[in-house]
């Protein structure tokens, strides 16, 4: 009897059947340095390996910056007509790049582009002393691009060129961000169907919620948002914006990112409550919460014995499903321009994303958009 080898199947009915969940975030800035230092004293990442002219890359450096399972890379360009400074000039600082560790990345996007994914690069191999990765780029949603790596034959610390780097002493307790939750993208009104059928239909994800305009409104905007996944861990809520009396927080990205780009990273902790507490006193702002949520919080959540002076304290939003409750929490923008910002996550059980927060969050947005003339 013959037996087929892995390399010898037909290729996967979906791209995501291939998917094994994150590899990575990749960022194009103007700074990296400055970024990257900002992400280490901030927010307790490591650095942990570098690509430049010292390592043999002549147009731009990228460092690698890691907790737990979370890898962000940090790229900046060498040379003014770099597609990076280009895409930094258009966008301002923000994702480039959302790389998922694919089992056979050739088998993976070519089933993708079969299916009608736009192909960025087709797949290229790099190889040094401790083996080769493989790696493809599909287009997504704007300038967006989905990077699929096959890491599986290769020993190295992340990629070749890389180089190990000296992370400095922390400035901080460690903050204890363990791994990826979701990633959330900004479409333009009237974009939302479309590209979650692309995720669908192309990509072979799966729609876990859709959420409407009726249960994510204030008084003055709403959006809609729906969110796809893989059927394992690559998590991406979509929204677009909905009619309302002012500007909404997305028709705000929009206007400033110059388009549909990624407007949040959500890394989950395992405990919010010293994550939040360590990254406050390492200068990280939050957006601010009223005193009077809590009063309704704590008849959301009767029957859960939670630590409400500290969750106050801290400004921690609460909610809870089914299958438990979860503590979330959002810093302010993280870049110049009001686009970029991240999420802390603690879920105990619960698999939603906070629909109980969604009034409390969205008011809270509006604040800041109203102090910067925005809403």
């Amino acid at each position: 009897m013959t037996t087929l080898s892995l390399r010898s199947q037909p290729p996967p009915a979906t791209p995501a059947a291939q998917f094994l969940g994150w590899d990575h975030i990749e960022f194009w800035v103007g700074n990296a340095r400055a970024f990257a230092g900002w992400l280490a004293s901030g927010f307790g990442f490591d650095f942990t390996a570098y690509a430049g002219p010292e390592t043999g890359r002549r147009q731009s450096v990228s460092y690698l910056m890691t907790q737990g399972e979370v890898r962000l890379v940090v790229t900046g360009a060498l040379q003014p007509e770099s597609p990076i400074a280009l895409h930094v000039l258009r966008h301002g600082d923000g994702v480039a790049r959302l790389a998922i560790r694919a089992l056979d990345a050739d088998a993976a996007f070519s089933a993708a582009v079969e299916r009608g994914a736009s192909p960025v690069r087709l797949p290229w191999r790099e190889s040094d002393e401790e083996g080769t990765v493989i790696q493809a780029d599909l287009a997504t949603y704007g300038d967006t691009v989905h990077r699929l790596v096959q890491r599986s034959d290769y020993r190295g610390l992340f990629l070749p060129g890389y180089q190990p780097a000296a992370s400095p002493s922390p400035v901080g307790a460690p903050v204890g961000l363990r791994a990826m939750d979701h990633c959330v993208g900004n479409v333009e009104r009237g974009a939302l169907d479309g590209w979650v059928a692309f995720y669908k239909e192309v990509l072979g994800f799966e729609q876990l919620v859709h959420f409407g305009d009726d249960q994510i409104s204030t008084e003055y905007s709403a959006l809609m948002s729906t969110v796809v996944w893989d059927g394992s861990k690559v998590v991406l809520p979509l929204n677009e914006p909905a009619e309302g009396r002012r500007k909404s927080q997305i028709d705000e990205f929009l206007e400033y990112y110059r388009g549909p780009g990624v407007q949040h990273i959500a890394f989950r902790t395992d405990d919010i409550v010293s994550a939040v507490s360590a990254m406050r006193t390492r200068g990280v702002r939050f957006l601010e919460v009223p005193p009077a949520y809590y009063e309704d919080a704590r008849m959301r959540m009767e029957g859960y014995d939670l630590p409400w002076d500290d969750l106050m304290r801290l400004g921690v939003l609460v909610d809870r499903d089914d299958d438990g409750y979860l503590l979330q929490l959002f810093t302010e923008n993280v870049t110049d321009r009001p686009t970029v910002f991240f999420e802390v996550i603690q879920r105990e059980g619960a698999t939603g994303f906070g629909a109980g927060n969604f009034k409390a969050l969205f008011e809270a947005i509006e604040r800041a958009q109203a102090r910067r003339g925005n809403l």
